[in-house]
């Protein structure tokens, strides 16, 4: 019982988790972004707890999930990179694993992205079809997937169930697979069991190009400008991969990207209304934890960089929003430091499930519920291992954010940098070098080489990664099972 006098029920909640695309916490109309047209999530979010400070560990698509199922940090998961294969033998108790031991019928639907072997060929039914079996991570049910693609319309927007034969969907497929949610949940509805759906809608990502949103939604920003934001740099930052670096041209687009990306969350936000809509009739609505939240964000230029993998706020920090009724309080903010890792163990505790041994992550439950005396995290260990989807030297970082500072450093020259997100929140000025910051700096950085040494992390150079544990972009070993630590 949490100091409010909240009462954990007797009965097992049923979970529904959605994790957004490439959605920023600071592209929503509940944070301030007077742009968005998102009230269906802002309502969602006015009967949720708000986690303010819950950032991306590893802010890019396949390792967040890697991290997501499996409760471990990325080098406890092996997905250094995208467009690798995660090996299911070294992670037998995964979170679907455990709801499936504990009784749940656990459902997947959407993007995937843990099962490629190849860079590119995406839409290869040996890259996008994931066999039964135990590369789905427990999750033994229903699992109408894709691996990866971000083309929404025609030939490019289908789905495999349980054979590698291609189901195409009709008109816009975040739509389509909208539908395909509800009438999953209709059907976990009639059963005897709790369950746990796992939504993974392809959007906002990019292309952002006005043929990949419905064009009412597009029309809807006809009106809205787009500017540049206001920490854009001109240069590219010169530790980008080639996914983060933008051409001259690239940089012309911005504004056109920008009104494609608020379409494509608009049309996101109004599924989620659907979804709602959806849960209350079919009365799932008030015993069902209910998860909104994204796996990382997006740059537009910020610090002179476009898509995700950097440590700056714009990538790392995304929505999540908990939504239990009578359990969690409505409207209600926590500003305890989450992190991906953090996020399995956290909702098998509110669901009173044991959680595995071999997990990294910390449990905030206590935090949440406001136990006396509940123990916070320091703050988030974050990391890049890699380029976006290459095995190449030079991009390495790690990182740690509290509630008020970001500490990171970079492998390949050892520049540190500092920034107090509190008085410079877009993260202009970095006062690493500033003698007045220099106990913080220290702290900092005691604190992540501290988090970094708990989980067996030697900051490796990304190609240590291929020759040690990947063999053909499959992982073959892991910290865990055998690996450097």
């Amino acid at each position: 019982m949490g100091k409010s006098g909240v009462e954990l029920p007797m009965n097992r909640p049923n979970l529904i988790y959605i994790v957004a695309d490439q959605l920023r916490l600071t592209s929503l109309s509940y944070t301030g972004d007077k742009r968005a047209q998102t009230h269906h999530i802002d309502a969602l979010r006015a009967e949720s707890l708000s986690f303010c400070n819950a950032v991306s560990g590893h802010p890019v698509c396949a390792p967040y999930r890697a991290s997501l199922f499996t409760g471990k940090y990325t080098t406890g998961t092996g997905m250094v990179i995208n467009e690798i294969r995660l090996n299911p033998a070294h992670h037998p108790r995964c979170f679907a694993h455990v709801l499936d031991e504990a009784g749940y019928e656990c459902s997947y639907l959407g993007k995937w992205h843990l099962w490629a072997d190849q860079l590119g060929n995406h839409y290869d039914p040996k890259n996008s079809f994931v066999p039964p079996g135990p590369d789905r991570l427990g999750f033994n049910g229903y699992f109408a997937h894709y691996n990866f693609h971000h083309n929404f319309y025609g030939a490019a927007a289908y789905y495999h169930r349980d054979t590698p034969e291609k189901i195409y969907t009709s008109g816009y497929e975040p739509d389509a697979h909208t539908d395909m949610a509800i009438a999953e949940l209709e059907r976990l509805s009639a059963g005897n069991k709790p369950f746990a759906f796992f939504f993974s809608p392809g959007t906002p990502h990019d292309p952002w190009v006005p043929e990949n949103v419905p064009g009412e939604c597009l029309e809807r920003f006809n009106d809205t400008a787009f500017p540049l934001p206001e920490n854009y740099l001109p240069e590219n930052d010169p530790y980008a991969d080639n996914w983060s670096k933008l051409s001259d041209r690239e940089r012309s687009e911005l504004p056109s990207w920008m009104r494609v990306y608020y379409a494509m969350t608009a049309n996101l936000d109004g599924n989620i209304g659907k979804l709602t809509m959806a849960l209350k009739r079919l009365g799932l609505y008030n015993n069902t934890i209910i998860v909104f939240t994204s796996d990382h964000g997006e740059l537009f230029g910020a610090h002179g960089r476009r898509a995700k993998n950097i440590f700056y706020d714009e990538a790392v920090r995304v929505p999540f929003l908990m939504r239990w009724k009578g359990c969690l309080q409505e409207g209600s903010t926590s500003d305890v430091c989450l992190n991906t890792a953090d996020i399995m163990p956290t909702l098998l505790a509110l669901m009173d499930i044991p959680v595995p041994d071999a997990v990294e992550g910390t449990s905030v439950k206590d935090c949440i519920l406001g136990i006396s005396g509940a123990a916070e995290p320091d703050g988030a260990l974050m990391m890049s291992t890699g380029a976006t989807a290459n095995f190449e030297d030079g991009h390495e970082w790690r990182a740690f954010r509290t509630k008020s500072h970001t500490y990171a450093v970079y492998r390949v020259d050892n520049k540190e940098l500092l920034f107090d997100n509190i008085a410079d929140p877009l993260q202009m000025h970095n006062i690493a070098g500033d003698p007045a910051h220099k106990a913080v700096k220290n702290d900092l950085r005691e604190k992540m080489l501290a988090a970094m040494q708990q989980i067996g992390d030697t900051f490796e150079a990304c190609s240590w990664y291929e020759k040690n544990w990947v063999r053909d972009r499959h992982i073959i070993r892991t910290a865990g099972t055998g690996g450097r630590k």
